[in-house]
């Protein structure tokens, strides 16, 4: 009764719909082997483009939004971008005299997301941060934005007043584009795949790694059990991946001994809206990679790990998803900076002008 409470529960997480417009600049200071100026927009999981100083456009990766031929559309956003191409300078040069730091490589980061849940509940968030530290982040609902370090609170008395405006870009331009967006995609985030998996050993001394690969969308539960009853002990759930292809996967690994495998029934149990009904593969039908004709399928999965770990990086890094450097016990999580169930929401200001949304760049 309980397990399947608890699949219920799952299922009704699986089918809310949230969408999510993200965006994330980097500037650079000149001089090393990466573009001064890089911004990449997501919508969910997918990454729509990019634009960078060595391009000078945007550059379209998805291909459901270059089915649209919006050429206008993004010609527009090629001339936002260019525009936040040059407030990161200035920000990042503003940084670096304020501090008199004209020495070393340093780094200017922003990100921007808006929310939109099926239930017309809307949410933004916005941060900036310097040489990988929380800087600046925006509070519309109270109209002020809090500095997260002294060096911050110029920034902060320059821009409380252009809060309100930012808010109104924000209505007009971030929802609308998501609503264009999800539009042009309908066939990519409305499909839903099953997962393929499988259970292996690397030897039969290696722990027991359950293998859901191709699924969409990217929710997912993989869960073990222990002769009929959920099993949480001994169990390593790793972090969802995306696959190149724009489906995940996700691995849990279970550390036992061999007598202890073969004392009881072990399962892993794979739930995905994509299924008429679980997947339960047993642990006694797993797959020692080091058996021969193994050694292709254990290729092939690392390689498919290794391709996803570093997209991640990439995007992570091109777009400043992770800060160059981290105070100790540093929140990774942005505050909420507005939130309604109507169309009130924010966005956020620049130092001298309040350009639309950008490109590959959020509303500034």
């Amino acid at each position: 009764m309980i397990k399947t409470l608890i699949f219920l529960i799952f299922t009704t997480q699986l089918t809310s719909a949230t969408i999510s417009l993200q965006y994330y600049y980097t500037g650079v200071t000149p001089g090393i082997s990466f573009p001064e100026f890089t911004a990449t927009g997501q919508l969910n999981e997918h990454q729509i483009g990019y634009y960078n100083t060595t391009s000078q456009r945007v550059i379209v990766t998805a291909d459901w939004i270059n089915r649209s031929k919006d050429e206008e559309h993004w010609k527009m956003m090629g001339h936002h971008a260019a525009n936040d191409q040059e407030l990161v300078r200035v920000r990042l040069a503003n940084q670096i005299m304020l501090l008199n730091q004209t020495e070393g490589v340093h780094t200017w980061q922003e990100r921007y997301v808006c929310e939109l849940d099926d239930d017309g509940t809307r949410r933004g968030y916005k941060q900036f941060g310097y040489d990988g530290e929380d800087f600046l982040s925006l509070d519309v609902n109270d109209e002020y934005w809090t500095a997260a370090t002294p060096q911050a609170v110029p920034f902060k008395r320059k821009w409380d007043g252009l809060v309100s405006i930012q808010k109104k870009i924000l209505e007009t331009e971030c929802f609308e584009r998501i609503k264009k967006y999800v539009e042009y995609g309908k066939s990519v985030f409305e499909r839903k795949v099953a997962p393929e998996v499988s259970l292996f050993q690397k030897d039969s001394s290696s722990p027991v790694v359950c293998h859901a690969t191709g699924f969409f969308p990217k929710a997912v539960m993989v869960s073990w059990e222990k002769n009929g009853e959920d099993l949480n002990e001994d169990v390593e759930l790793r972090e969802t991946l995306p696959n190149q292809d724009g489906s995940f996967q996700k691995r849990s690994i279970l550390t036992l001994s061999p007598e202890e495998l073969n004392r009881n029934k072990y399962t892993c149990v794979v739930q995905h809206e994509g299924l008429k009904k679980e997947i339960i593969l047993q642990v006694s039908d797993r797959r020692v990679l080091s058996d021969k004709g193994s050694v292709g399928i254990m290729v092939g999965i690392i390689i498919g790990v290794v391709l996803a770990v570093l997209l991640l990086g990439i995007l992570g890094f091109a777009g400043g998803l992770m800060w160059k450097k981290r105070k100790k016990n540093s929140d990774f999580s942005l505050p909420v900076i507005f939130t309604s169930a109507s169309a009130q929401d924010s966005q956020t200001p620049a130092p001298t002008q309040t350009p639309g949304l950008d490109a590959v760049a959020a509303p500034h």
